[in-house]
């Protein structure tokens, strides 16, 4: 080939193609520049707001690549290159991803939900898919709760988020209720004498709320009687505990008699 016709060839794809790549690169490069500013005002942004650290990582993690495919589709788009069999390729490879991710997506999207709208914290107990204990950590994909007798039990948040959540250590006291069953032949105004007078020597229990112990029930071997106290949630197993077998003792003290099991 010639340099004539070179150069002539040249001068003819400068003339129909070459604006397009210079537009194509300044646009790059100009998007990369935009990308890297709204990165750093984004990382000020959340740390001003007090986004779960957590959370932080995964946003970086998703919107910060969601940028650079977006410039680099722009950028093809510019150059005039036909995205259809790329565009085939990427939508199946997103949806066998999808499906094979579903459960991971799932638990994602519920822990962020669980960090975003807090329905409990790192320190409460509460009731979850049949297991109680105290929240030591709650992650990204799984929460962590410890049982009072030192089990670590990990539940995946997507199931945690979508089940009945009880949190027991949300409000400042909590209802312990129990009932104690006795024999017809007792005086009920002395039983529930003593096991007043067992509330009241108990520690823990709060005087400023409502105690009631009364007659609730009337079986065919046993009269019940139903106790309510109020406590603070962080005692409660402590002062059930005690409570229950103070009120035993004093009964039995007073010859008050228990029905039996049939």
């Amino acid at each position: 080939m010639s340099s004539a016709k070179f150069y002539n060839e040249a001068y003819i794809w400068l003339l129909n193609s070459g604006v397009r790549v210079i537009t194509a690169l300044a646009v790059f490069f100009i998007g990369v520049w935009i990308i890297k500013i709204l990165r750093s005002r984004l990382r000020k942004v959340m740390l001003k707001g007090q986004v779960n650290s957590s959370i932080q990582p995964f946003i970086f993690s998703l919107s910060i690549p969601a940028l650079y495919v977006m410039l680099v589709m722009l950028v093809i788009d510019i150059l005039g290159l036909q995205l259809t069999m790329f565009t085939t390729i990427i939508g199946a490879f997103s949806v066998a991803v999808g499906l094979s991710l579903s459960g991971t997506f799932q638990n994602f999207a519920g822990g962020v939900l669980i960090l975003l709208l807090k329905p409990f914290e790192i320190g409460d107990s509460v009731i979850a898919q049949g297991q109680e204990g105290k929240v030591t950590s709650i992650l990204i994909f799984y929460t962590v709760l410890l049982t009072v007798d030192n089990k670590t039990i990990i539940i995946p948040n997507g199931k945690l988020f979508n089940e009945v959540i009880t949190n027991l250590s949300r409000e400042e006291k909590r209802r312990l209720d129990f009932e104690v069953k006795l024999g017809y032949g007792t005086d009920i105004d002395i039983a529930k004498q003593i096991i007043q007078n067992a509330i009241d020597s108990t520690e823990g229990i709060l005087t400023d709320s409502p105690i009631r112990v009364g007659l609730t029930g009337m079986e065919v071997d046993s009269l019940r009687i139903t106790v309510n106290v109020w406590l603070v949630p962080a005692d409660y197993l402590n002062i059930k505990i005690a409570l229950m077998e103070k009120i035993v003792r004093n009964l039995s003290a007073a010859g008050i008699v228990f029905p039996k099991s049939t």
